[in-house]
């Protein structure tokens, strides 16, 4: 028989993990970038474009459909994905999934993120193959990229820093990704770690991402509470409101975040 007792703290035990769950999914942007909006796709079923200088990408359906989505998968499944960029099937996806990003993710984020997803809507969407130039359909390719670009994580936190300085870089560099947009790239779609957060021209969809380093050419003059606004309601210091893709993540993920998480993100 099973006690009723511990079968009320398992439920509750979810419960919690999934609220913690939700609160990942937002600061990771998901619903963003699986969803196709502008064509009327359902949340999180995927279908997205995103055009870049190799072809255009569509992003997958992370809907707890067993068929066209990730009901299939496994705990461990989820984990590979983000932390190694692999697919249940063992290839490896390309870095328009920022896992590049993501593998710097803790296990429990991981696993909360998942026992969130699994209480989504089940949609059933096949996923659409990418259009990309020649030869960059060669998936296979992709193990010599990850040999020369991907470090693979979790992010370690840095003993001569605060406890909010490193939730900030937590938020920053690993689950909100932000560098994938404001870091320049190279030839080959690598982030130039030696410019991180310096802009990038010519970026996803062909948008352009400001610089956003403490340099005054960046947000150098901004204060603390600058930076906390813009993510919060998406109005820069002089009165502007930011659109196209920031104003995106403004209303899917920064504006949802909790006010010390925003802070520590400014931090």
């Amino acid at each position: 028989d099973v006690d009723p007792r511990r079968g009320k703290m398992m439920a509750a035990a979810q419960d919690d993990a999934v609220r913690r769950g939700e609160d990942v999914f937002n600061a990771a942007g998901c619903l963003g970038c699986h969803t196709d909006a502008k064509g009327g796709g359902k949340p999180l079923a995927g279908g997205r474009p995103l055009e870049t200088p190799f072809g255009i990408f569509y992003s997958p359906n992370i809907t707890p459909d067993p068929a066209t989505g990730i009901g299939n998968w496994s705990l461990d499944d989820f984990r590979r994905a983000l932390r190694d960029g692999e697919m249940p099937s063992g290839e490896v996806y390309y870095p328009s999934f920022p896992y590049t990003s993501f593998t710097g993710m803790s296990d429990a984020d991981i696993a909360d993120l998942f026992a969130y997803l699994k209480t989504r809507e089940p949609v059933v969407r096949p996923n659409r193959a990418h259009e990309l130039r020649f030869p960059f359909g060669w998936r296979f390719l992709m193990r010599f990229w990850r040999a020369l670009y991907f470090e693979r994580g979790p992010l370690q936190p840095l003993a001569d820093q605060s406890s909010e300085w490193n939730r900030g870089r937590y938020l920053v560099e690993a689950l909100g990704h932000c560098a994938e947009c404001h870091t320049p790239r190279n030839a080959l779609g690598a982030m130039d770690r030696d410019r991180n957060f310096a802009g990038m021209r010519g970026g996803p969809d062909g948008q352009n991402a400001p610089n956003i380093t403490p340099d005054p050419a960046g947000i150098g003059s901004w204060s603390i509470d600058d930076i906390v606004t813009l993510l919060k309601d998406g109005q820069t210091p002089d009165f502007d409101y930011v659109g196209s893709g920031m104003g995106e993540v403004v209303n899917n993920s920064t504006s949802k975040l909790r006010e010390g998480d925003l802070r520590a993100i400014a931090v």
